[in-house]
């Protein structure tokens, strides 16, 4: 891969999710990508999206101790996207253009700041250009 790439908050989850092993596999090897070459990001919401999920909803929840170390190794590197007024902005912009919810918006936008032409998601339409971004669905052969 030689595009920078944003990942959403459904593939860091399915990378450590044990119920769907061949998203698993897939997610696994964006996250892997991400951190190895440094060309995946992530933004703060899907840092707070995966820490909800992981605190409270897998089948065994992420004890805090092992979410901090999660943190620290996995989603503190690839976090590179922090909000700011002109970020809120541009979501408001997507949500007007596309008709996504504001919080999709926001990742949207997120990755355009990130400086993304791909993002990694399945709660999008893949195939579909966004101000230069490309939605793919990772899951789709």
């Amino acid at each position: 891969m030689n595009d920078k790439f944003f990942i959403d908050t459904n593939i860091v989850i399915y990378s450590v999710d044990n119920e769907e092993m061949i998203k698993k596999t897939r997610s696994l090897a964006l996250v892997s990508d991400s951190i190895m070459t440094g060309m995946g990001i992530i933004s703060w919401q899907v840092v707070q999206e995966f820490l909800n999920v992981a605190s409270r909803k897998f089948d065994t929840v992420f004890k805090p101790n092992d979410l901090s170390e999660y943190v620290k190794k996995i989603l503190n590197p690839l976090c590179q996207v922090y909000p700011d007024i002109n970020l809120y902005q541009d979501a408001l912009r997507i949500v007007q253009s596309t008709h996504y919810g504001f919080y999709d918006s926001l990742i949207i936008s997120s990755a355009i700041k990130g400086g993304c032409t791909i993002l990694y998601s399945e709660d999008f339409q893949t195939g579909q250009v966004i101000n230069g971004l490309r939605i793919v669905n990772p899951f789709i052969d």
